[in-house]
């Protein structure tokens, strides 16, 4: 049985939601803890075998917490079978959804200098009724020069579940 740690970083709750789905698909015969990363940050990561990070984009970027948690783990990440995950809306487009093609994963990786053995990215959600008036309008003028969903009456989800679940099996299998 192999004990599981999975760690997520969300802006607007979507990448935890995912991380619950990993989590479920899991859970079936493995140990699985599920945590927030500022709860992360108190535990000792030495006692699992393997650790899944799920991190959501806000403007461009991760969360300054997530390359300072990986910054001060990396020694013991190194030595875990681990898996990252990236959440955003640009990975709604055919072209920029594999980690390979994806930017903010480019990215990502060459700010964290930190190599997982797995990499995915899922297409986030954008969820207009939720935002604050601020946000709300960034992201529909950032949706307006992507060619995005611009009525923030609604919200957009994106996210391939089926996905999820392929990451989720693989990961269940081979790591």
């Amino acid at each position: 049985m192999s004990s599981f740690l999975i760690i997520y970083s969300s802006t607007d709750g979507h990448t935890k939601i995912i991380c619950e789905r990993i989590t479920n698909h899991l859970n079936d015969r493995n140990l699985v803890e599920l945590l927030p990363l500022k709860d992360a940050k108190k535990i000792d990561l030495s006692n699992f075998e393997k650790i899944i990070i799920g991190a959501s984009i806000r403007y461009g970027n991760h969360a300054k917490d997530l390359y300072n948690f990986i910054n001060l783990n990396k020694d013991i990440l190194e030595k875990k079978s681990c898996a990252f995950f990236s959440v955003n809306v640009v990975a709604r487009k055919p072209e920029k959804n594999t980690p390979e093609t994806n930017p903010y994963i480019s990215k990502f990786l060459k700010i964290s200098k930190w190599k997982p053995n797995k990499i995915e990215v899922f297409a986030g959600k954008v969820d207009y009724p939720n935002y604050k008036l601020f946000d709300k309008y960034i992201i529909k003028f950032i949706m307006f020069i992507t060619n995005g969903p611009t009525d923030t009456s609604q919200s957009y989800e994106f996210t391939d579940w089926s996905k999820v679940d392929d990451f989720s099996e693989e990961i269940k299998n081979n790591y």
